[in-house]
């Protein structure tokens, strides 16, 4: 185990099946656009209270479900 201490990550990556070396790659590749992403902009809050016409038949929880239904497109 201490060899692979002393082995880059570049000798140590090219011992691995071409296969995982790909994953190797598409992980490196993920960190730096993680890395590079912009900040999103301010959290919006316009959507507060709208649907407060819906309080008397559901409860929040029930709400939150289907909004959510209502987004994926369901009824």
């Amino acid at each position: 185990m201490m060899e692979a201490q002393v082995k880059s990550t570049e000798e140590l990556m090219h011992t691995l099946p071409l296969e995982l070396q790909q994953e190797v790659r598409d992980f490196v590749v993920f960190l730096l656009e993680k890395q590079t992403k912009k900040p999103r902009g301010k959290l919006r809050m316009d959507w507060a209270g709208a649907l407060k016409d819906w309080r008397d038949q559901y409860t929040s929880v029930e709400l939150q479900h289907q909004a959510s239904n209502w987004m994926a497109g369901k009824q």
